[in-house]
This record gives structure tokens, C-alpha cells and sequence, in this order.
């Protein structure tokens, strides 16, 4: 099915879930940590501040799943696991850098516009 045989609900749904997958805490920093190079479970670990080896499993697979991320067996002793963006999440970097540097430069006026929000609604 393409995306224009879907109906507009239907199709702002499933843009919805995607974006939901990309746009989530835990993804953006994977996508970024695997941007720099392929990545040992392990080594993802240690370079994300507080997530845990539960998240970053169910994260890891949520992003193979949706095709961003590939898993690769290295058959050596032990055998090890690497993680590495795939041609579709490579894709992913620039918006993603774009939009990160689009929220760092406006943080100073989204914390003023909330305050004066809150203020308001006291």
C-alpha cells in the first residue's frame, strides 16, 4: 500500500508514530551516539548518561525494527554484537541536528514564553 492510498487519518497516525519513535529521549541520543560510528552495546551504554540496559535494549530494537538501526553479529570469541545506522538513518542525522540546534538556540525564549504562560494562568 503507498502512503497515498491511506486515508488523511490514517496517514497522520502512522506520521505520528513514527515521529514518536524518532523524536523520543532515548532515540535521538542513539541515533547521534551511532551517527560518530558503529557502537558496541557497551560502549552505547556507557556514552548515554542514565539510560538503562532495559531501554537501551527496547530502544535499539524499536529502531531496527523501523529499519534506522542494523545489528551485526562479529563472529570472533566471545562473539559480539555491534550497532550501526542504516542508509535510512543515516537520513535521519541532518533533520535531527537541524532541529537540535533550531531547540538550543530557542531555549531562552520557550523558558520565557512558559513563564509568562504560567504567570497568566495563576
Amino acid at each position: 500500500m503507498k502512503k497515498t492510498d491511506l486515508h488523511p487519518t490514517e496517514q497522520c497516525l502512522k506520521i505520528s508514530e513514527v515521529l514518536g519513535r524518532i523524536g523520543d529521549k532515548w532515540s535521538l541520543l542513539i541515533v547521534a551516539r551511532l551517527g560518530e560510528r558503529s557502537r558496541r552495546f557497551g560502549e552505547l551504554m556507557r556514552s548515554i548518561d542514565d539510560i538503562s540496559q532495559r531501554m537501551l535494549t527496547r530502544t535499539l530494537r524499536g529502531l531496527e525494527r523501523d529499519g534506522l538501526v542494523k545489528r551485526r553479529v562479529i563472529p570472533a570469541l566471545p562473539p559480539h554484537v555491534e550497532y550501526e545506522l542504516t542508509e535510512l538513518g543515516r537520513s535521519l542525522q541532518e533533520p535531527v541536528t537541524v532541529l537540535g540546534q533550531w531547540a538550543t538556540e530557542n531555549l531562552s525564549a520557550i523558558d520565557a514564553a512558559r513563564a509568562s504562560y504560567d504567570e497568566a494562568a495563576e
